[in-house]
């Protein structure tokens, strides 16, 4: 975490599923660099369900928001979906923007395909079983509505041929299709030709993603399809 200052303004970095804060490093060091605090926080994201997942961050949060003069969130992957969980939970009222790398907001038909099947649900975990595109109305409460400055970036290249040929209808990252990115209330969306598990580390994904956090949108060129 950079060194708190309440004059600075501060992220919140949250990876995906199966994944920790080191694949959020050079999101945060962009960051870091353009004078951002940054806390970038890992949770059992495979060993609790989304709302434990939000529950155990949710203490260093408030209190890093606290410290700074105004609270961003970036995500990727499920964690957008704990981000979403966790501002029903405990909303500052600092609240800046929010960014979302590849978010199944409206899940992924890869977990639907794989959800029942006990190698998957011991490897992801709860939280994985909730990555469903069909999710109950307890579950859709607790990712509460969308009401803050919100940009999504989505990804049409794909790693995993073989899932996407399978599951996926339509332009997808491997993992979720461009259309499940999306949110009702969001600010702003653009789609670039990165694949999930790497989308971090993209320069573009970094650019647009400060220039959202500055802006509140991305750039006028808002898809490279």
């Amino acid at each position: 975490m950079s060194p708190d200052d309440p004059a600075r303004e501060g992220v919140l970095l949250l990876h995906g599923i199966a994944r920790s804060p080191a694949a959020m490093r050079p999101l945060e060091r962009t960051l870091a660099s353009a004078g951002y605090a940054t806390l970038n926080l890992g949770y059992p994201a495979r060993r609790r369900d989304l709302a434990g997942c939000a529950e155990a961050i949710a203490s260093a949060f408030t209190a890093f928001a606290a410290r700074v003069k105004r609270i961003h969130i970036v995500t990727h992957s499920m964690g957008g979906l704990v981000a979403r969980v966790l501002l029903t939970r405990c909303r500052p009222d600092n609240l800046g923007r929010v960014v979302m790398l590849g978010p199944p907001s409206q899940g992924s038909e890869v977990a639907d395909a794989l959800h029942r099947l006990s190698l998957y649900r011991r490897f992801f975990g709860p939280a994985g079983a909730e990555l469903v595109t069909r999710r109950e109305s307890a579950l859709e409460a607790r990712l509460g509505r969308v009401d803050y400055p919100l940009g999504i970036i989505a990804g049409h290249r794909s790693l995993y041929p073989l899932a996407s040929r399978l599951w996926l209808r339509g332009p997808n990252d491997g993992r979720v299709t461009v259309a499940r990115t999306r949110l009702d209330g969001m600010a702003d969306h653009i789609v670039l030709p990165v694949a999930h598990p790497t989308m971090m580390r993209a320069p573009r994904v970094r650019t647009e993603t400060l220039r959202f956090l500055t802006e509140g949108r991305f750039s006028a060129d808002n898809t490279d399809a």
